[in-house]
């Protein structure tokens, strides 16, 4: 009877065992998939460099020039234009831009050009006197903003100031 209860236990234990191993061997897997999306929008960023004219000399028969940098970044394939304000000064346009004393209230003129030669006055109305239409890359843009002080402007001893807001339209 031991040796009949030892085989009994053997081939029960085989039955126990057997069927452990055959469910690894059946494991199965389920699968989805999910939409991955993004929209690029039309953007653009810009930034400034100061013009700074340093020392003007009202009897000089020179102008006094110095120049800006604009650095405008749009989305790649957005086109845009940008424009300079008349500034803060009273009585100020893009033609006749002026700067205003610190300490009193004269005022200094100076002109800003889209051109080294100081040819091509840089307004703010797009397609009339701002440059011509840039594309963007998606990579920053750099323009030079050309700065003049005429040969004998006149202006009383002061620190002269002004803001000019950039505008760019795309």
């Amino acid at each position: 009877m031991f040796r009949l209860r030892s085989s009994y236990l053997a081939i029960l234990a085989l039955g126990v065992l057997i069927p452990a191993t055959s469910r690894t061997a059946e494991a199965s897997t389920a699968t989805t998939s999910f939409a991955v999306t993004a929209t690029v929008v039309k953007a653009c960023i810009v930034a400034a460099t100061p013009i700074a004219f340093g020392v003007y000399n009202p009897v000089s028969a020179s102008a006094l020039n110095a120049t800006g940098t604009l650095t405008v970044t749009c989305t790649a394939t957005t086109p845009y234009q940008t424009g300079l304000s008349a500034g803060v000064a009273t009585g100020a346009s893009v033609t006749s831009r002026k700067m205003t004393g610190v300490v009193n209230t004269n005022l200094l003129p100076y002109g800003l050009y889209q051109d080294a030669a100081h040819a091509q006055n840089w307004g703010n109305t797009p397609g009339t006197d701002t440059p011509a239409s840039v594309t963007g890359t998606g990579l920053p843009q750099l323009a030079t903003v050309y700065g003049q002080i005429a040969p004998g402007t006149s202006g009383a001893i002061d620190v002269y100031t002004d803001t000019v807001t950039v505008t760019v339209t795309y």
